[in-house]
């Protein structure tokens, strides 16, 4: 029920619901004034949430800033890889990567260079359709086409979100008596919520790498400040998704 719930919630603000609920009420008011205040609220809404140098001060301002892992030469015991990294291609029965399928590709990069001897990869079915598409199990099927040996992989694949992914990993961590250091992997929106779940979960020894950054330098460039991008938006989707899942782990005591 909770998944349900907040797949619906998170639907509920997106802020493209919302630009039509105000062009809808624009339309069906008949009062002039009204209408007109309600059409300019929905372009200035949708203005403000395509506008990139908004979205970005904004995803600055959430995306923690972390050690730079990846410039020193330090070695860890398993990197725990957590899930949402992409989507099945139904016809050809293959994984297909998105954005965040950095965060395998910076893995394998610290597995290749020796700097972890473990793959744990966390992710399960996110989707209310698709429940039996568990990503983890195509996961380590690419991880072993590419010639990472089953030793070197683990698989969760039941999780749904990140509270399942911190607990269930937990788990199967404490039935291996695993007691080594560990790499938190996941985006960088997405580390706050993840990195506060898995220490609640009781991982102690857990150091956190970011990948597939939203911000990126501050810029000026008059295009990246007043021209409307649908990047910025999608950007902003992510974020707004990130800020109610905090909370309500937050609230439930998860994080």
């Amino acid at each position: 029920m909770f998944f349900f719930l907040s797949k619906v919630l998170t639907f509920l603000v997106s802020p493209m619901v919302w630009f039509f609920v105000l062009v809808i009420l624009g339309i069906k008011t008949k009062e002039e004034r009204k209408r007109k205040r309600f059409l300019i609220s929905a372009l200035a809404l949708i203005y403000i949430c395509t506008n990139s140098f908004i979205v970005d001060e904004l995803a600055r301002a959430w995306e923690p800033v972390t050690d730079d892992t990846y410039m020193t030469n330090e070695k860890y015991d398993m990197a725990v890889v957590l899930g949402g990294i992409g989507r099945i291609d139904e016809r050809q029965k293959r994984f297909e990567f998105m954005t965040a399928g950095d965060r395998l590709f910076q893995t394998l990069e610290l597995y290749y260079r020796g700097r972890i001897k473990q793959i744990f990869f966390s992710g399960g079915s996110g989707s209310i359709r698709y429940p039996d598409h568990k990503e983890g199990a195509y996961v380590k099927k690419y991880l072993n086409t590419i010639h990472v040996p089953d030793s070197a992989i683990i698989i969760e694949n039941e999780s749904k979100n990140t509270y399942e992914n911190a607990v269930y990993s937990k788990k199967m961590l404490d039935s291996l008596q695993f007691k080594g250091s560990l790499l938190l992997v996941t985006s960088a929106y997405h580390m706050p919520r993840a990195l506060a779940t898995f220490k609640k979960a009781g991982y102690v020894n857990i150091t956190p790498y970011i990948t597939n950054r939203m911000s990126g330098p501050r810029r000026f460039d008059w295009d990246f400040c007043f021209i409307p991008n649908a990047e910025a938006l999608t950007n902003l989707n992510m974020l707004i998704h990130e800020w109610v899942g905090y909370t309500i782990y937050k609230i439930k005591g998860w994080a």
